[in-house]
């Protein structure tokens, strides 16, 4: 499959189809901490994030697959096997369509096109160092489609587990995703259910679901992670309203004035 992290597309045991990330990723084993533990808090959060699992690949299995390796610049690696991080596809490929490309691409063609400003709410509160991946899913008897977030590999960015915030990141490729946006209210009810429900037992309980091999077992520096999560839950609000005093905010629709009137009611003041 097409990114970085070179993952592998695998029908498991269940019958479905997983995007599965290895441990020994080019990335960092930690990308597998970071899709599992943003994937948990997204459904927490009600999100559109596929189904996803712990997934169990074997050696045997890797030894018959001539394709299961990673890429490297002079030199190919066999995948390593044991507990990998698989993303269900969220649609067969035999029987309906999964794209992650639209063209022409208008809200009017989703069912979900509000999803996309839960989204940002969640990737400011990660601080999502990548641009906005997203899929879109069709099923045989609709014509419009499902947005979907998937790539959640450098949220908390990446291997660092730090949070260099900066206004323009995480954004959406396509800007008329966020005329949506009439106010901060817009990104009810995702903000205020990460304010007041995605609490520290909440992140703790996720976390407990990781597998302690991709972290290497250092629970300090997971615990740690989990802490500034908590933390962050009341920063959201304001990293929202900083994208929107941009010069050039994504937001065309979310009136400046009352911003205008606070910042010169500051100069006056500070005149003063």
């Amino acid at each position: 499959m097409r990114g970085g992290s070179q993952p592998q597309l695998i029908r498991c045991s269940d019958g479905f189809y997983y995007v599965v990330k290895f441990q020994n990723n080019p990335q960092h084993r930690r990308i597998l901490v970071n899709e599992l533990l943003a994937a948990g808090l997204a459904q927490r959060l009600g999100l559109p994030i596929p189904s996803f699992a712990v997934v169990d690949v074997s050696g045997r299995l890797i030894e018959l697959s001539s394709e299961m390796y990673i890429e490297l610049p002079r030199s190919r690696e066999r995948l390593s096997p044991g507990l990998q991080f698989g993303s269900r596809l969220p649609a067969n490929p035999r029987e309906g369509l999964i794209t992650d490309f639209l063209g022409g691409f208008q809200l009017d063609r989703l069912k979900n096109p509000k999803d996309f400003l839960g989204i940002f709410v969640f990737d400011k509160w990660t601080c999502n160092t990548d641009g906005r991946q997203v899929i879109f899913s069709q099923s045989s008897n609709s014509k419009k489609y499902r947005l979907w977030m998937i790539d959640q590999g450098f949220c908390f960015n990446e291997g660092e587990w730090t949070f260099p915030d900066a206004p323009k990141r995480s954004l959406f490729t396509s800007p008329l995703v966020y005329e949506q946006v009439a106010g901060i209210e817009s990104f009810d009810p995702w903000l205020s259910r990460l304010e007041s429900e995605i609490t520290l037992s909440v992140l703790r309980e996720v976390a407990e679901t990781i597998p302690p091999v991709w972290y290497g077992c250092d629970s300090a520096a997971l615990n740690c992670l989990i802490e500034k999560l908590d933390a962050r839950r009341s920063k959201v609000r304001m990293l929202l309203e900083e994208v929107h005093r941009l010069y050039d905010s994504p937001f065309p629709n979310w009136p400046r004035q009352l911003t205008k009137l606070l910042t010169r009611s500051a100069t006056a003041s500070a005149l003063a």
